[in-house]
């Protein structure tokens, strides 16, 4: 199927030379109110030599008329817009229901109208070929008596619009309360459908209607930062779905049988290709971008942004595809959001709110979703930044600059300093290999979306466990291959530093986003210059200004004192806003 296509860009394209060099693939969603082609030339007021007809004079909700465009006298055309609207409504209307292409020729177009985009409502050419007849699909909505409209283009100047077919009328047994007569405008048996957004909010959850909310029983009328979906069943089968939430692309909602992504069947409220909100139906294979899948049957499709709020509520009675296929109809609900670029979803940064339990959506009833792996997540940051942050920093430095801690003082026959070292590095070696596993168990696999982070947390972790495994088989002090350890442990230490700040940057980034990487580069920054003091209290030992200075005071102590609250305070800053993001 062909997306987000104008139908003005095809006949202009297909009629004429100077129009069809922009318009000859139909992409002229712009024209669907008025339906004229805007080609610097007034329609035809003749007969128009085309015609316009159904296999059906009678529709209920939710079915398929075949409605086919057709030349008469032999009169080719080149270029159409096709839409369906209330019998009887004036020239500028909404159009209503949903086409699906059964030809080459033709490509679906979303047209938005006064702010509302109205999804898959109108169809249009694909090039500029000449054209004797061309058939499409047209799904009923929920609305009154219809009529189907068509711009037809035979050359640049010569071209007829809003062509109309007979009224189709719907069956009088399936009118619903939501159809009303349009006696003003009408005779008594016309009848029209008021199309416009309703405002989706959290009333009639438990009462009417099944909601799915994070935070819980949040309203979205009222709270721009509330993830909201709710479904109310159908009298002639399938689901109202609305969906609300805070996305700078897309918001989805997914039908799973387990908590894991993959075998989903996944309904996405999101930018499409032509700027405007659009509803996509796809499935989830796995832990990559879903696969996108035929629209089938949706209609009444509603959607608003509204700053940065996206909406849409639509009428959906397609069967729930997953790979168990629960007899039950009972499912887990992923609500995921994110950004988009070029009509495609991207990874969503955060995981998906998923319900604690399986749910009927059939059921009135409201459920709550909660990032359930949110706490693995957080705790795996909360380790890791521990590790490289404070232990694993500390313990370097005093390797490095304090060597003549306790003098020589032994605890269990090593030097002070050397039995500190080891303590705070084990500390970092059990922190990161916990972090680690904790990151596998949360995301049961690789993460695509964390791939660069992934990758930098696998190295660190085998270089943390290189560490200690060489230092166990160290040369003794006075041996001639000592020296060969001492440079394999120090350049490795400073390997493994380095990789594992990168990788707490990339981690960050997907937690608590930019602000965090401010803090976190405000830390790199203090220990850099804790460093640059120390080595140039190192150089200045044998200064006699320096001497002097350290009868009265230690500077390096004194440095090491400062570098401890400088880190812990940075530190605190990163885990609250772990906490709280």
């Amino acid at each position: 199927m062909r997306r987000h296509t104008s139908f003005l860009l095809v006949f202009i394209t297909a009629t004429f030379p100077v129009y069809i060099s922009g318009y000859s693939n139909g992409k002229v969603s712009s024209a669907c109110a008025s339906m004229n082609p805007d080609h610097g030339a007034n329609a035809q007021t003749t007969t128009a030599p085309y015609q316009i007809t159904a296999n059906s004079s009678t529709f209920n909700p939710g079915d398929t008329i075949k409605v086919t465009l057709k030349s008469n006298s032999g009169s080719n055309f080149k270029g159409f817009l096709l839409e369906a609207r209330a019998a009887g409504s004036s020239s500028t209307g909404t159009p209503v229901g949903t086409f699906h292409t059964t030809s080459q020729e033709a490509q679906l177009l979303n047209c938005n109208i006064d702010g509302t985009t109205y999804m898959n409502s109108a169809v249009s050419q694909t090039s500029g070929s000449v054209k004797t007849e061309v058939d499409v699909n047209w799904i009923a909505s929920d609305t009154g008596n219809i009529e189907f409209r068509a711009t037809f283009v035979q050359t640049k100047k010569t071209f007829w619009i809003q062509v109309k077919s007979p009224t189709i009328q719907r069956s009088a047994t399936s009118i619903s309360p939501t159809t009303i007569n349009n006696s003003s405008t009408a005779s008594p048996t016309m009848m029209r459908t008021i199309n416009q957004p309703e405002e989706i909010s959290s009333n009639g959850c438990g009462t009417r209607k099944f909601c799915f909310s994070n935070p819980a029983r949040c309203n979205p009328a009222s709270d721009a930062n509330c993830f909201f979906m709710a479904s109310t069943p159908e009298s002639n089968r399938g689901f109202r779905f609305e969906m609300s939430g805070k996305a700078d692309g897309y918001i989805s909602i997914g039908f799973s049988d387990d908590k894991i992504m993959g075998n989903d069947d996944i309904y996405i409220c999101g930018v499409g290709t032509s700027g405007n909100i659009e509803v996509q139906h796809a499935y989830a294979t796995g832990k990559v971008r879903p696969r996108t899948e035929q629209l089938g049957e949706v209609d009444n499709i509603n959607v608003t942004n509204k700053n940065g709020v996206i909406q849409c509520s639509f009428i959906m009675r397609n069967n729930i595809s997953t790979a168990q296929r629960a007899a039950n109809n009972m499912y887990y609900l992923f609500f995921a959001y994110g950004p988009s670029a070029g009509g495609q979803i991207g990874m969503h940064p955060e995981a998906p709110f998923i319900s604690t339990e399986k749910v009927d959506i059939s059921l009135v009833q409201s459920a709550e979703g909660n990032n359930d792996r949110s706490i693995l997540i957080k705790t795996h940051g909360a380790l890791m930044l521990i590790a490289w942050m404070t232990t694993g920093s500390i313990g370097m430095i005093i390797a490095k600059f304090f060597k003549s801690i306790g003098g020589n003082k032994k605890i269990l026959g090593k030097n002070i300093w050397f039995q500190l070292h080891s303590f705070l590095m084990m500390l970092t070696v059990g922190a990161t290999i916990i972090g680690f596993v904790l990151a596998f168990v949360q995301v049961k696999g690789w993460s695509f979306n964390a791939e660069a982070h992934a990758v930098l947390g696998c190295i660190v972790m085998g270089l943390t466990l290189i560490q200690p495994t060489v230092a166990v088989f160290r040369p003794a002090p006075d041996d001639k291959r000592r020296c060969i350890f001492n440079w394999f442990h120090t350049l490795t230490a400073l390997a493994t530093k380095c990789l594992a700040v990168a990788a707490l940057f990339l981690g960050l980034l997907q937690i608590n986003g930019e602000w965090s990487l401010k803090i976190l580069g405000g830390f790199v920054a203090w220990e850099a210059l804790t460093y640059i003091m120390l080595y140039v209290c190192w150089y200045s030992e044998d200064n006699a200004l320096y001497s002097k200075l350290k009868k009265k005071v230690q500077p390096n102590l004194l440095i090491l004192i400062l570098y401890l609250c400088g880190n812990l305070a940075f530190l605190i800053a990163l885990l609250v806003g772990i906490g709280l993001s």
